[in-house]
């Protein structure tokens, strides 16, 4: 799980997703229409955390966050329940 470093200050809507999460493309990215569902390679970021995500038509793109992206399957739920408690 990442952790923010503690002079960063993360967005608020900002996505915490886990390596081996699933996600699903939000908007049409490069050579990935909305829609394609893929898996969390890498997270990384100081202050804007940002993931590498493998998608099921076999490209992997990276720097992508919740513009990007969504949670789906137990990611989704997970991030739905730690929203709830803030």
């Amino acid at each position: 799980m990442w952790k923010p470093h503690a002079l960063a200050k993360p967005h608020p809507d900002q996505l915490d997703l886990r390596l081996r999460d699933t996600v699903v493309a939000t908007v049409d990215l490069a050579d990935v229409p909305a829609g394609t569902n893929g898996r969390v390679m890498l997270a990384n970021g100081f202050n804007w955390q940002r993931y590498r995500v493998q998608f099921t038509n076999g490209v992997e793109l990276g720097d992508l966050d919740g513009r990007h992206i969504a949670p789906t399957g137990r990611a989704a739920k997970r991030v739905r329940k730690a929203a709830s408690r803030r």
